[in-house]
């Protein structure tokens, strides 16, 4: 009996260390399964940030500028800017009044003087001209209303009638170039958003600023386009700047080697993001074929010591037959044609330009959209005009001189058919597609017919 005893407890104790092996065996699984959700967490969480880093990598690469990142450029606007009661038109301080650099100082030279801030004169705003007398040649119609913030670029300009006046030819004339900024800005929208999709979206480059010459005293940033009165605008801001008291004392030379301008890629990085969105912005562009061919005459017609040896020694040595042993040597004498062979050549012998690359490329204006989109053509009544709206000295007009080859009658329309009129139709379509963003954004015609 007792042994049967012994063996039933036996039995119940077996049956409760199986029980318990049965709750530990239930315990310890939840746990391995915890255990596994948390590794497999941690190996998507690692896998992300490894998909993160890669894409980072592969915007890099695509972007195809070198140097270093400063900021991502603002959109464009999606609909039209609402009024404001500011007298600010893109950020920019309209009051006339000159003012020191984001978080630097005005100038390094001691010597120049210091910023005085000026009231702006009384005006008003005059109603608007049936037809004005100033703008593109070919303006939409109907054209883009006047925004407010362009009325307010207008109204602030010194040259406009004072309150109380009848409105006259001037006024007139002012409000055209008013809507013809409205126009031209546009446009260049309109055209950036259909063949420059999303470049908003990259970061601003040094070498997208490399070209933006600074005046901090008076807040303008101005993007060099050679052969399109640079040269002249240099020396308006050295004036500005401090650094010269008249633009007509200052020599060619010491207007592009002496100027003691600052370029923007020169600042830090927050330096060059104040200064993009607070800054006035300036662009001034010419007809491409104009340009082109005011840039040939200048280096290479003319004797130069540096356009000769390091471009001309190599576009004659590719491009022409049987070339004398003086030619080859010099570099002097480069034809038109031989010039743009090389311009079109995708393997050139040599690099190349900014005097004769396009404008699209040099100051990146679907990128870092300017305020005042200048002409050429009407050159002085523009910048001018821009002069007095950001209140500069009344005494300081845009120069109208030619230091360079002065006895050489300047680049104009009929000359430069004349040397198109070395090229056959093949060449100049490939030139024209050479130059063909910078004719859609700013509305330069077809310079000849048969071109498509």
């Amino acid at each position: 009996m007792l042994l049967g005893e012994c063996s039933s407890t036996s039995r119940s104790l077996e049956a409760l260390c199986g029980k318990r092996r049965v709750v530990v065996s239930a315990m310890k699984l939840p746990c391995s399964f915890y255990c596994s959700l948390w590794f497999l967490l941690l190996l998507g969480a690692a896998s992300l940030l490894l998909l993160v880093h890669l894409q980072g990598l592969s915007d890099m690469l695509q972007q195809q500028t070198p140097g270093a990142k400063f900021m991502v450029a603002p959109r464009w606007p999606i609909q039209k800017d609402q009024p404001s009661d500011s007298a600010v038109f893109e950020g920019i301080n309209l009051g006339g009044g000159f003012h020191g650099a984001p978080g630097e100082e005005i100038s390094s030279n001691p010597s120049l003087p210091s910023p005085s801030p000026r009231q702006p004169p009384s005006l008003q705003w005059l109603p608007h001209p049936s037809t004005p007398t100033s703008g593109d040649q070919q303006v939409e119609s109907p054209r883009p209303p006047v925004t407010k913030r362009h009325r307010k670029l207008l109204l602030k300009s010194g040259s406009v009638i004072p309150s109380g006046a009848p409105p006259g030819e001037e006024d007139r004339k002012l409000q055209g170039m008013a809507h013809t900024q409205v126009s031209r800005h546009h446009l260049l929208r309109e055209i950036c958003t259909k063949y420059q999709p999303g470049v908003t979206e990259h970061p601003i480059s040094s070498r997208q600023v490399s070209r933006v010459y600074v005046e901090d005293r008076s807040g303008l940033l101005y993007c060099e386009v050679p052969k399109a009165g640079c040269s002249n605008w240099k020396r308006v801001l050295m004036v500005l700047g401090g650094s010269a008291t008249s633009t007509h004392g200052i020599a060619h030379d010491d207007a592009h080697y002496a100027n003691q301008l600052r370029r923007l890629d020169t600042y830090s990085q927050a330096g060059v993001a104040e200064r993009l969105r607070s800054y006035t912005k300036v662009l001034f562009v010419r007809e491409p074929f104009e340009r082109l061919v005011s840039a040939f005459r200048d280096k290479f017609e003319s004797p130069n010591s540096y356009y000769h040896p390091v471009f001309g020694r190599p576009i004659i040595s590719r491009y022409r037959a049987n070339a004398s042993l003086s030619a080859l040597r010099t570099g002097a004498g480069v034809t038109f044609r031989e010039f743009v062979q090389y311009l079109l050549d995708v393997r050139r012998p040599v690099g190349m330009d900014i005097h004769w690359t396009p404008v699209s490329q040099l100051c990146s204006p679907c990128l870092l959209h300017y305020d005042f989109i200048g002409k050429f053509e009407s050159l002085k009544e523009e910048a001018n005009f821009l002069l007095r709206s950001i209140g500069a000295p009344s005494n300081l007009t845009f120069p109208d001189f030619k230091d360079r080859n002065p006895k050489a009658e300047r680049t104009s329309y009929t000359i430069t058919q004349r040397y198109f009129e070395q090229l056959n139709t093949t060449e100049r379509q490939r030139a024209y597609d050479f130059y063909y963003m910078d004719y859609l954004m700013f509305k330069y015609p077809k310079p000849y017919k048969d071109l498509y």
